[in-house]
């Protein structure tokens, strides 16, 4: 009788350890800091309280590099969105580079969907399932409204994306 109970309390830790480690790994993180930069359109740097630098990318959106079309109009929009304000990042994850990626928000504003708003960055579906699922919709959203306002004459990242 005693061993059994032994077996099923061993049983119970061996079945419960990999579920609290993913638990702990699904633990968002949030960085408050001032946006130092922006390298591209999709990618801030942000000095946190205690004064680390962070690269920051954005989470669930890509924009064209600086050197694309349209890659400096991107890069100009989101540093008048956020260029010497105070963000806050939330993250759960880094990317293959190291960067932080992260929903950055300023005085509640989504800055990540604010880029797809303008037309200078689409939503990337490929990590949708990453996301908060009301972030992949709105971002979705959003690239929609840009398709159906889009004229032939007009022309952005995310229309040339698709």
């Amino acid at each position: 009788m005693k061993q059994s109970g032994m077996y099923r309390q061993v049983l119970r830790t061996v079945l419960l350890a990999p579920l609290l480690c993913i638990s702990a790994a699904a633990q968002s993180q949030t960085i408050t800091g001032k946006v130092g930069g922006a390298s591209d359109g999709d990618t801030i740097m942000v000095l946190d309280a205690n004064n680390q630098q962070r690269m920051i990318s954005l989470d669930g959106i890509d924009a064209p590099e600086s050197a694309q079309d349209f890659g400096s109009h991107a890069k100009q929009s989101l540093s008048d969105l956020v260029f010497g304000k105070t963000v806050t990042v939330t993250s759960w994850k880094t990317d293959r580079y190291g960067r932080i990626l992260g929903k950055v928000t300023l005085d509640g504003k989504n800055i990540n969907l604010e880029q797809v708003n303008r037309g200078l960055a689409w939503f990337y579906r490929y990590y949708a399932k990453d996301l908060q699922p009301e972030d992949a919709a709105a971002y979705e959203r959003a690239g929609k409204r840009w398709n159906r306002r889009q004229t032939r004459s007009q022309k952005s990242p995310a229309a040339s994306a698709r």
